[in-house]
């Protein structure tokens, strides 16, 4: 079993990476390979809505939602991370879940998958549940 751990932050190793880690800790202790992928501090558009990866398999937008897309065929389980912006995910992780669910949404069906958010005030929740809507839409 291999669980795909995804860190939403643009700090690599800030406190969501730490989050991730004890995750990463606890599920390799018994036994699931893990690995942790940083979707990186560069600019990640928002979906354009225009199909082509239907035909293609990938955006036409060619950048770190192209790199995962093999990882998420070979992954068993996800984990999903962000730091918490306004009571709400991280702009880049919102972006790049909108454009891997939006083709790719079948590949995660059947699969556990879990949210965590970094927070230093208010807005976890808010923050919480935009992430976990991801799994149940």
């Amino acid at each position: 079993m291999k669980v795909l751990l995804v860190n939403g932050s643009p700090k690599a190793n800030g406190c969501t990476y730490t989050a991730l880690c004890e995750v990463k800790n606890e599920l390799e202790k018994n036994g699931v390979e893990a690995e942790i992928f940083h979707i990186g501090s560069k600019p990640i558009a928002g979906c354009l809505g225009c199909k082509a990866c239907v035909k293609l398999g990938k955006c036409v937008q060619d950048d770190i939602v192209n790199e995962v897309l093999g990882k998420i065929e070979e992954a068993d389980g996800f984990v999903f991370g962000t730091p918490v912006h306004y009571a709400a995910a991280s702009g880049a992780i919102t972006s790049f879940l909108h454009r891997l669910f939006y083709r790719n949404s079948k590949k995660f069906a059947d699969k556990p998958g879990a949210a965590i958010v970094s927070c230093r005030r208010g807005g976890a929740t808010a923050a919480f549940d935009q992430m976990n809507k991801y799994f149940a839409i």
